[in-house]
């Protein structure tokens, strides 16, 4: 059966829904040329390449907070609506067909561990990115798992502080946070690779009194 990471608040927990959203009006910028863009995700439009500009303005500034040998690579950043709903409906499906006994509200919370609830998800703000560390010459390091490695796959090697990952993929991890925590970003505890900054969640973990950045 699958199970919750202990003492992590999912996002789909409606704290992180009770917190309002004071949208400051702040643009989408392109990541491509600012910093090192991977495209595995890459859709059509570019909009996996953008996120809103002061959480660019911050990810600029942990990269030089970084040790030489070492960058950000940029994964995924702003998602639109529709994809996802997709996203997030298509891994639910997937838990209620490898978990029949699964209810609806245990489907929800399952597959938020892993995708936000539309409602919520901070991709379709620009206020969530997705990303890892490279060398100088874009050979990623090692992290534990792929980037977005669900639970499943992963045997719980995703959460952030999972035990069942080498030696080298936690310090990686560990100087992954050492950037971009004195910036202002929030990880999400369920996926190493997914840090965000203004959004509800982030809100809710830094007892901000509202998010700044809403869905786009």
């Amino acid at each position: 059966m699958w199970q919750s990471p202990n003492d992590v608040v999912l996002i789909s927990d409606p704290r992180v829904a009770s917190v309002p959203v004071r949208e400051c009006g702040e643009p989408l910028a392109d990541v491509r040329g600012r910093l090192r863009v991977d495209t595995r995700m890459a859709d059509d439009d570019g909009a996996y390449a953008h996120l809103r500009s002061g959480l660019l303005d911050r990810l600029e500034k942990a990269e030089t907070l970084l040790p030489d040998g070492y960058h950000l690579l940029i994964v995924e950043g702003y998602r639109p609506i529709a994809t996802q709903r997709r996203i997030f409906d298509g891994y639910r499906a997937e838990l209620q067909a490898a978990f029949p006994d699964m209810s609806p509200d245990e489907s929800y919370v399952a597959a938020s561990r892993y995708v936000s609830p539309v409602e919520v998800a901070p991709h379709t703000a620009g206020a969530a990115v997705d990303l890892t560390l490279c060398s100088p010459k874009g050979a990623e390091h090692d992290m534990g798992t792929q980037v977005n490695d669900n639970p499943e796959q992963s045997e719980g090697a995703c959460y952030t502080a999972a035990p069942n990952i080498s030696d080298d993929a936690r310090a990686h991890r560990k100087l992954l946070a050492a950037a971009l925590e004195p910036v202002g970003l929030v990880n999400y505890p369920t996926e190493w690779w997914h840090w965000s900054y203004g959004d509800r969640y982030w809100a809710m973990a830094t007892h901000a009194p509202y998010a700044l950045y809403g869905p786009i």
